[in-house]
């Protein structure tokens, strides 16, 4: 019997893993269109707004207000039996602030996240997934283009609602708060340990130029017209925070 569960385990990863590898590398080999990026930034702009709009089960004020970077990933993919596997396109803004003038949000920058983790996992999920920068550390994390999460700046669940204001640890060690909605079932999922780089075929795309990730997100790139939308999006969700505090 144990012997039979063991074959059935080992058949099952040997199809679950290359069926996701697949999918995993057919979105890494470029081809970004405009109707693809166009894409990302509405469903990025929905999926904020799902997340701050929750009622009590939504990202506190209090954490907006702080927050100087938000990176959003509208779908990521997990899957994986035995190991898990992670994959998603991405779009990060940060907040420009300027002596004696309001603050602004940046020109959007794109990025790719790929990571593994091990444990017990079976299944196959999409996760939005949010994450807010919440310290100099954690946005220059961002600014380089290409980190590990959890190599350094410390990365933690956020809390919601009025948890926030009764648990205040995580104002003393992260750097990084992570907000997600999971689709689907998944057991065991962790994003310690997945990398982050430049989805520069995307930036090409929508730029029409190779700009780097410290150039967008410091304010030296002047936001395209395609861009309005989502960035009139982003201080929508972010304003009362900014008012409030």
């Amino acid at each position: 019997m144990k012997f039979a569960v063991r074959v059935f385990l080992l058949a099952a990863l040997a199809f679950a893993v290359p069926a996701f590898a697949q999918n995993d590398n057919k979105n890494n080999t470029g081809g970004q269109t405009d109707e693809d990026v166009m894409k990302r930034l509405s469903d990025a702009a929905a999926d904020l707004n799902k997340l701050t709009s929750s009622g009590d089960n939504n990202i506190p004020q209090s954490i907006l207000a702080d927050a100087k970077c938000v990176a959003i990933v509208p779908t990521m993919l997990k899957g994986g039996l035995v190991f898990g596997a992670e994959h998603g396109r991405g779009v990060a803004t940060c907040r420009i602030q300027a002596k004696n003038k309001p603050a602004r949000w940046s020109a959007p920058a794109f990025f790719v996240i790929t990571g593994g983790s091990w444990g017990a996992q079976i299944g196959v999920e999409g996760v939005d997934l949010v994450m807010l920068f919440m310290t100099q550390e954690g946005a220059d994390k961002l600014l380089a283009a290409e980190w590990k999460i959890g190599a350094d700046a410390g990365i933690a669940a956020g809390p919601w609602g009025r948890e926030a204001s009764a648990n205040t640890d995580w104002k003393m060690n992260a750097g990084i708060l992570t907000y997600s909605h999971a689709k689907g079932a998944f057991a065991g999922a962790t994003l310690n340990g997945a990398n982050v780089r430049a989805d520069m075929d995307s930036i090409r795309t929508f730029y029409g130029h190779d700009y780097n990730f410290r150039q967008l997100l410091t304010g030296k790139v002047t936001p395209p017209p395609a861009a309005r939308q989502f960035l009139a999006d982003v201080r929508r969700e972010f304003h009362e925070a900014q008012a409030a505090k």
